[in-house]
């Protein structure tokens, strides 16, 4: 059976990967600090920052393809740890770039639609990168990186993504929904703009790049929506009576990271070779009745 090893398959994103790959691969998923059991996949503790672990690795593993998640993925952290962030995101990408090369094996990358600085949506993968925080920098060196040392990463950028408690990782919408059930008030975003898509479907994308994509794809949403009209369908859709939803702007927040405007990503590329998100609306509907199931169970 062919071998997969994905970084990061403790995060929300390697998780999905792992769950959606499993029929098709013999998956291998390394984890850093959050420790977990995946059925059917071998996990292992690995430091992806010392190259001598990760060689190690593909030695022992021979991998057959290598879908790379693991990151330092909040933007405020990057923006007061930069050195730190900058070992996973930047160093460690290269690294795995460079034995994917060495061993001519598909290599499928993790990158952002925060490479972007919000002021020309929709953005396609012939755009000018131009990112205002960190965290973005640090993406587009990785994906500079990458390309350098092996053209035919597929370099994927997601945009925001949202999903089911996995074992060890949330998305966004779990903290608003317990926000919003406890009577508090939620404020959100009315002028920043995303491409979201659910967790399962990001992982589907970036299974379909790795077969088919070499260089930059886009991996966003059918919709361009902000913060608080999302807000509003998960009101309506996971019927949160009395939910106290305020809009708010970026201005009015001062966090450590800067945040563009409007990262809405054109992904007609990747719909082209049968990438096919569902619409948030969709997307929020099926999470809803599986959540129902759960509880009943």
């Amino acid at each position: 059976m062919k071998k997969l090893l994905i970084t990061g398959a403790s995060g929300f994103l390697g998780w999905h990967i792992c769950q959606i790959a499993k029929p098709e691969w013999e998956i291998y998923g390394t984890y850093f600090s959050h420790f977990l059991e995946i059925p059917s996949v071998n996990m292992m503790k690995v430091n992806l920052t010392d190259f001598q672990e990760i060689k190690n690795i593909f030695n022992e593993i021979n991998p057959t393809a290598v879908i790379h998640t693991a990151a330092h993925s909040q933007p405020n952290f990057c923006q007061t740890h930069p050195e730190e962030s900058y070992t996973i995101n930047v160093t460690a990408s290269c690294n795995i770039a460079g034995l994917c090369a060495d061993s001519a094996i598909p290599c499928a990358f993790t990158s952002t639609d925060l490479v972007f600085n919000g002021l020309n949506a929709p953005y396609k993968e012939t755009d000018s990168v131009c990112p205002v925080s960190i965290y973005g920098e640090q993406k587009v060196k990785a994906e500079a990186g990458m390309l350098g040392r092996y053209p035919n990463t597929a370099v994927c950028r997601m945009p925001l993504m949202f999903g089911m408690t996995t074992p060890t990782a949330k998305s966004f919408i779990q903290p608003f929904i317990e926000t919003l059930q406890a009577g508090k008030e939620l404020n959100l975003f009315i002028d920043e703009f995303r491409t979201p898509v659910g967790g399962t479907t990001a992982a589907k994308g970036l299974l379909l790049a790795l077969e088919k994509v070499q260089g930059l794809i886009h991996l966003g949403g059918k919709e361009r929506i902000s913060r608080y009209d999302f807000g509003q369908l998960l009101v309506d859709i996971f019927q949160i009576s009395d939910a106290k939803l305020q809009g708010c702007r970026q201005q009015d927040v001062k966090m450590a990271a800067p945040r563009p405007a409007d990262v809405s990503l054109d992904s007609s590329k990747a719909f082209a070779l049968g990438y096919e998100p569902l619409s948030v609306q969709e997307e929020l509907a099926a999470l809803a009745t599986s959540q129902d199931h759960d509880c009943k169970n």
